[in-house]
């Protein structure tokens, strides 16, 4: 099958973010999520990096748009290991797991 043309969507997240964070309890709620967005952002960077769709993600994986949408939307779903490794497969990656010791 082929391969659909990935064409980025321009997202200046920084000027989301500053946007955001004027609205009353934003900052504390996305801080609660940091661990779940910053793994969002690695999908989709990696996404980005192979050149590929949602769609093209979808179908390497055997599963459908929707499901790769969750899984780059943060916050709400968790992905099980065994799905990031099929993530991380169809777009090229191996996955790389560290508990880091917190500072201080």
């Amino acid at each position: 099958m082929a391969e659909l043309e990935h064409r980025p969507i321009v997202h200046d997240h920084e000027a989301f973010l500053a946007r955001a964070r004027r609205r009353r309890g934003f900052q504390k709620a996305y801080d609660a999520l940091e661990t779940e967005y910053r793994l969002a952002n690695e999908l989709i960077a990696a996404r980005a990096r192979a050149g590929l769709t949602q769609e093209a993600v979808a179908q390497r994986m055997g599963t459908t748009k929707s499901a790769v949408s969750r899984l780059e939307s943060g916050g709400k779903h968790t992905p099980s290991v065994g799905t990031l490794q099929r993530y991380a497969k169809a777009v090229g990656c191996e996955i790389k797991i560290e508990l880091v010791p917190k500072a201080g």
